[in-house]
C-alpha cells in the first residue's frame, strides 16, 4: 500500500485542521493513517500523509464533484495542489 504525500495551499488553515471532510471523502476509498501537517514558516502552506490502497480508485475519485466540492469547504487551492507517491 503506497503512502501518499498531497501539498497545498489552503485560505484558513485553523478550519482545514478542524474539518471532518478529509476522513469523509478518503475513508470510503479504504484509506488510512491520515496525518495532517503545517509549514511552521507559512501557516497556510498544509500537507496530508496517507496510506492508500488503491491509487486507481483514489485518482478516480479526485475528479469528482465531491473532490471538488470537499476542497472548496476545506478553503483548499486546488491550483496549488501537488501529490507525491512514496516509489
Amino acid at each position: 500500500m503506497p503512502t501518499v504525500i498531497g501539498h497545498h495551499d489552503v485560505k484558513d488553515t485553523k478550519h482545514w485542521l478542524a474539518s471532518p471532510k478529509r476522513e469523509e471523502f478518503f475513508g470510503p476509498l479504504g484509506v488510512t493513517n491520515i496525518r495532517t501537517f503545517v509549514d511552521p514558516e507559512n501557516p497556510t502552506r498544509v500537507a496530508v500523509l496517507m496510506d492508500v490502497p488503491d491509487m486507481d480508485a483514489m485518482a478516480a475519485a479526485m475528479q469528482t464533484p465531491g473532490a471538488a466540492e470537499a476542497m472548496a469547504h476545506d478553503g483548499v487551492i486546488p491550483e496549488s495542489l501537488v501529490m507525491l507517491v512514496e516509489s
